[in-house]
């Protein structure tokens, strides 16, 4: 049985293929279409599904889609979007759906889920738990904010929601933007802005949260202004903090670093009541956790930490583009009676990969000088630990491109976190972002208890700990001394594993700096071409590319001009592809 899910037309549109049961390829649109964050449909990405599992068109027997746009539409009128936006387009319902048939040519069944639904399945069918309880929460879906739910096999019960317009997770963009942050995106800068502050304003901002009966809670709606205004915050919100919201790229003060501080607390706090109700209602032992909220993995750490559960999974993509996977999940509960997986997802690497001789071609069709390592895996590896080693700054490109936000050593840029200038390098010259982000660890899953204060797998690398290493890691430790560890197992990503052992030999050291191989502004690289033109923009100082590795002093001066006709046919080509958004706009609904 093939299902293909779906999401679009709103944030991170993806799509995923469930092969009797088993996931076998998912991806973001934005991954192909160079459109950070790109909502439209995911014409590419379906058709990587495609290929990835060896069919056509007329073999999906179903097609899934993670929200219900009637009962959205009912909350967008509700809230009073204006009929303006997109051009008023978003007010036919059946938009979406018809818009998947005319562009994807498919006139088969399609099944379609509720948004909270979708991250509930998306987290608990793939965490290998037999029972738990599930917790999502984001900005808004239809018109939940918040569920809390319990799995047992294959049957999935939400058993209580927040709705529209009460939502932590708009709370928190709201701080987000009242900061300066794009919505969407900007919320993991306020996480790391977090440590820098002190809670200062955390009581203000709690009593703006209250807490209900059976896992429910509501805001405070004088304080904000969305979905409608111009901004996120009413009046009220800037009496309440004390100080004006803060323009893009103004200097960051120590109240815009006690504001950071106090939302996260209040988030911690509000999401650990809620797993304690939830502990009490399922009596479950495991928690799953989905929804924008749960890429907060300070907030996860604590939720392990303090919170009533023995294990936590939440799932690589927790944020929309994972609701496509949800979504299929659930088709494939009503079509078979069956939980579509058994086994835990232990990787995120469902992406596109590229055979040597592809990249050969690539490297061939640039005439750049490139030192050819196929055939031989063990001398390839030692290079790069060498340069590793040596303190230069690596593109690592190798094998399927990992689904969700994370680069997990398929699509990374890695460096020697012994280093101690190596994150301002990063910040500035090469990811060309704020200066106060940190960045994660890599590190060999037998090595990980001895370094940080973990004693589980991390493999999406979506908890914090505390750093515990006797060596000196500037590279990846925060200034509250935590980090975020991914944990690499050789079974699991064995080359990956195989290029930490031998950093491991040389310097006593089993961990890399890993950041995803991209500049600010653009989304992870897909392709090889992709990855030569990061190479170019971010200055790298070595870049493997499957088995080749291409040198930043042996590239000519001019190869930003040879590489501009590529660049420039690639985004033309998706540009033609492409349709309209049939929905509002709003970052925030």
């Amino acid at each position: 049985m093939n299902i293909l899910g779906l999401s679009a037309f709103f944030h991170e549109s993806a799509c995923c293929l469930l092969q009797d049961g088993r996931l076998v390829a998912a991806a973001s649109e934005e991954r192909f279409s160079r459109v950070k964050h790109d909502p439209r449909l995911p014409v590419d990405a379906f058709r990587h599904c495609l290929e990835a599992g060896g069919i056509d068109l007329t073999e999906v027997d179903c097609l899934a889609y993670y929200e219900r746009p009637v009962a959205k539409l009912g909350r967008q009128l509700w809230s009073g979007t204006p009929a303006s936006v997109a051009g008023g387009a978003w007010l036919d319902p059946r938009g979406a759906l018809r818009l998947l048939r005319e562009r994807l040519g498919y006139d088969g069944p399609i099944r379609t889920f509720d948004h909270h639904a979708s991250h509930a399945a998306s987290a608990f069918f793939f965490s290998g738990f037999e029972e738990a309880a599930v917790l999502t929460a984001d900005g808004v879906g239809e018109w939940a904010t918040t569920t809390l739910g319990h799995g047992r096999g294959a049957h999935l019960e939400l058993l209580a929601e927040t709705q529209f317009p009460h939502s932590i997770g708009l709370l928190y963009s709201t701080v987000t933007a009242y900061l300066g942050f794009e919505v969407n995106d900007g919320e993991f800068k306020v996480m790391g802005l977090a440590p820098y502050g002190e809670p200062t304003l955390a009581d203000r901002l709690s009593r703006l949260v209250r807490i209900g009966d059976g896992g429910r809670y509501a805001l405070d709606t004088r304080f904000f202004a969305y979905p409608v205004g111009e901004r996120m915050h009413s009046p009220l919100f800037e009496e309440l903090v004390g100080f004006p919201p803060r323009r893009p790229g103004e200097p960051l003060e120590a109240h815009h670093h006690d504001l950071a501080r106090s939302v996260q607390l209040v988030l911690e706090s509000l999401l650990l009541e809620l797993v304690d109700e939830l502990r009490r209602r399922t009596g479950a032992e495991d928690l799953c956790f989905a929804g924008g909220v749960a890429l907060n993995c300070v907030a996860n750490a604590r939720l392990l930490r303090e919170g009533p559960f023995r294990r936590l999974f939440v799932p690589p993509a927790a944020g929309d583009a994972g609701g496509a996977v949800g979504a299929a999940a659930l088709a494939h509960v009503e079509l078979t009676g069956e939980r579509p997986a058994v086994a835990p997802l232990c990787s995120a690497g469902l992406g596109p990969a590229f055979s040597p001789d592809h990249v050969a071609a690539v490297v061939r069709a640039t005439d750049l000088p490139a030192e050819d390592y196929r055939g031989r895996t063990v001398d390839l590896l030692e290079r790069v630990a060498d340069a590793l080693a040596e303190r230069r700054v690596v593109g690592w490109f190798h094998g399927p491109m990992e689904f969700g936000p994370r680069a997990l050593g398929a699509r990374s840029i890695l460096a020697n976190p012994m280093d101690p200038g190596i994150r301002d390098r990063l910040n500035a010259l090469v990811k060309k972002r704020e200066a106060f982000r940190p960045f994660a660890p890599s590190v060999l899953a037998a090595q990980a208890g001895r370094h940080f204060d973990l004693d589980h797998p991390s493999p999406f690398m979506l908890e914090t700990c505390q750093v515990r290493s006797a060596l000196e890691l500037p590279g990846i430790t925060h200034v509250d001394g935590s980090a975020r560890p991914q944990t690499v197992h050789p079974e699991t990503s064995p080359r990956f594993a195989a290029l930490l052992e031998a950093f491991h030999r040389r310097t006593g050291c089993p961990m890399l700096v890993n950041t995803s191989f991209n500049v600010r502004g653009e989304p992870i690289v897909c392709t090889p071409v992709d990855a030569l033109f990061c190479f170019v923009d971010a200055g790298l100082d070595l870049l493997v590319l499957e088995d080749f590795v291409l040198r930043r002093e042996d590239l000519p001066a001019e190869l930003p001009e040879l590489l501009a006709p590529w660049r420039t046919r690639q985004r033309s080509g998706f540009a033609g592809r492409k349709t309209a958004v049939p929905g509002p706009l709003y970052t925030f609904v």
